[in-house]
């Protein structure tokens, strides 16, 4: 308890220093591996080496939290567009990396300082070993580059697939690669017993990972508290650990054998299954979501403290020339991949560029290898950790350039107004023509006010409005309503309707409103598509719902703080045919309903999409804007 409280009051402080490292543009966990370096025994001895072990529990629910993380971004319907190009950038980057980096450090093993005096058969087992951690690579990095440059398309859609493949991949590489290293360091034999066993125990982790995923659904089902979620997510995360020691421990006393299980793979299993196979997996994702920022303070904090600041700045040249092996290997295998896969060429100059960041993934499992190997796992560890450093501070600039360089970055800030989907033209001035058009601004629309008369209108400078206009065809498409989302009309009727003739005729704008004067032209508005007001009638049903459901019309008509309702079509490609229960909703966002070619659906779980459905949805405004991105794209 001494321990882990000192440790906690380390980790604070490493939170608040990481934040100065983020301000200076170094990546988070570089602050918390440093805040853990000079906390730790080579420097201040805040955090003593018995203090690491008696933390190492920590390190393990951190571990099963990190697995459980590149799961759950494992969702096989966001990736069925891409699995071509996935599978063969997967393929290439985790044969090539792993094949030549770890044939290169066997035969340079004489630079690498701890391997000198190394027999050839441990030489070999680091050389793997290496070769598979140079293979992984960081998800939730490579969200939050995509986050942040609102990226998307097909590059970005294969990038997001192969990093979740290649994390999954990895795990099952190293179970295997880590069996086969203790198998030569230990000095034993690889013969076909050893083969069988490494089978079966990678038989039982599915197993039991698939038994993982059911469980990880209890919480889900029984709790509401969001705490007690979390909390128990954790207690089964550190409850894969504690079997796998348990199963270590005693199975060599029941089968005259030690059983090894992978509790990485069993997570990261359970995590997959929990995503593909039920209904919680975006609860589940979110939960985790909110949980790993405070792991990573840990699991990086602690791993910094059990560094040595000696040691680091004597291998940091080691580890730039085996960055750079990585670097090249990553450049060739990015280049089978675009070529096996038939990608654009423009693609293979640059496809290796997303994968460099490394994070939770490669420093956990060179952790396992620190505390498996303690003759030289330090040593190894230290290296690892210098080269996920350089990564992190050259991966996300690099990832972020081949985005713009391939337009599939959509930052707000670089987009021209003409191509804004958010103007409204609002024809006839008067006191709720400027209150409409304030109101939509507000909402960070664009509207321009039309005038047909002489308008002279003081004290409105927030938005253009234009007077004595001709309402012929051709002025009509001066005013590039092409490209205009809404027109309202609020001219009297014979105006209004001659205006949307126009435009019904010669634009094809997608929503025109009409304020209607008289119930008799009704009718005719109506034929042309209009969506039309009458305000006699709409003032007395709005009070009706007012009456009967105060809650659901605040809501629907943005009085509620932070909500908002929007119509959103259905664009993507990637969204065709797919069931509303598989799409990845935010659980702030509420389908209202779905047209289809004019005619309302009926809609549930089961209910498939189609290109140009328009669905309509209420919830928080970010998550609008969100999921308006990821559907109209």
């Amino acid at each position: 308890m001494i321990f882990l409280s000192g440790f906690l009051i380390v980790a604070i402080a490493s939170n608040q220093i990481a934040k100065v490292f983020q301000k200076i543009k170094f990546p988070l966990i570089t602050g918390f591996i440093i805040t853990g370096i000079i906390a730790g025994s080579s420097l201040l001895n805040f955090i003593p080496p018995e203090a690491i072990k008696k933390l190492n529990f920590l390190n393990e629910i951190a571990l099963a939290i990190i697995a459980f993380s590149a799961g759950a971004e494992l969702y096989l319907d966001d990736l069925r567009s891409r699995l071509n190009s996935i599978k063969w950038m997967t393929i290439g980057q985790l044969v090539i990396t792993f094949v030549l980096t770890s044939v290169t450090v066997y035969f340079i093993a004489d630079k690498i300082p701890f391997m000198v005096d190394l027999e050839n058969s441990t030489r070999f087992a680091i050389s793997i070993l290496f070769g598979t951690i140079f293979v992984a690579r960081s998800p939730s990095s490579a969200i939050a580059v995509i986050n942040e440059m609102r990226a998307n398309g097909p590059f970005t859609k294969t990038v997001m697939g192969v990093t979740v493949v290649k994390d999954v991949m990895v795990i099952i590489l190293f179970a295997v690669v880590f069996s086969v290293a203790k198998t030569l360091v230990n000095g034993n034999e690889i013969d076909l017993t050893f083969l069988i066993i490494l089978l079966l125990e990678l038989v039982i982790s599915f197993g039991l990972g698939y038994l993982v995923g059911k469980i990880l659904e209890i919480p889900f089902q029984l709790f509401h508290n969001g705490d007690v979620k979390k909390i128990s997510v954790v207690l089964i995360g550190y409850s894969i650990y504690l079997f796998s020691n348990f199963i270590k421990i005693n199975s060599d006393n029941w089968f005259h054998h030690e059983i090894i299980l992978e509790p990485l793979l069993i997570a990261i299993i359970g995590s997959f299954v929990l995503t593909n196979k039920s209904k919680h997996r975006l609860e589940f994702r979110e939960l985790l979501h909110d949980i790993s920022p405070t792991i990573y303070i840990i699991f990086f904090t602690l791993t910094g403290a059990s560094l040595s600041f000696h040691t680091l700045v004597n291998v940091f040249g080691i580890a730039v020339a085996l960055f750079l092996l990585r670097l090249i290997t990553m450049v060739l295998g990015g280049m089978f991949g675009v070529i096996a896969a038939k990608d654009p060429k423009k693609y293979l100059s640059v496809a290796w560029m997303p994968y460099i960041t490394q994070a939770g993934v490669a420093l956990g499992l060179a952790t396992i290898v620190s505390n498996e190997f303690p003759d030289w796992g330090h040593e190894f560890e230290t290296i690892v950790i210098a080269i996920i450093v350089i990564n992190q501070l050259i991966g996300p600039p690099l990832f972020k350039w081949v985005l713009n360089y391939l337009n599939e970055s959509h930052l707000r800030a670089k987009m021209k107004p003409l191509q804004s989907t958010r103007d409204a033209i609002i024809f006839g001035v008067e006191n709720q023509s400027i209150a409409l058009a304030q109101q939509l601004e507000k909402h960070n629309w664009k509207p321009r006010l039309v005038c047909l008369e002489d308008c002279n209108i003081e004290n409105i400078n927030d938005f253009e409005i234009i007077s004595n206009f001709v309402p012929t065809a051709k002025n009509l498409k001066k005013l590039s309503l092409n490209k205009t989302e809404a027109v309202v009309l609020m001219l009297n009727d014979d105006d209004n309707f001659y205006i949307a003739e126009r435009i019904y005729e010669n634009i094809g704008t997608e929503d025109i409103i009409v304020r209607l004067n008289q119930r008799d032209n009704f009718e005719k508005f109506h034929k042309l598509g209009a969506l039309i007001i009458e305000p006699s009638t709409a003032i007395v049903s709005l009070l009706d719902h007012f009456v009967r459901s105060p809650n659901a019309t605040s809501l629907l008509l943005g009085m509620d703080d932070g909500q908002d309702t929007m119509d959103i079509e259905i664009k993507n490609k990637d969204y065709h045919g797919l069931r509303i229960r598989e799409l990845r909703l935010p659980s702030d966002l509420i389908i209202l309903s779905i047209e289809r070619k004019g005619q309302m659906l009926m809609t549930h779980g089961y209910t498939r999409l189609r290109i140009g459905d328009i669905m309509t949805l209420v919830g928080s405004e970010k998550s609008l804007e969100d999921i308006k991105f990821k559907l109209d794209t």
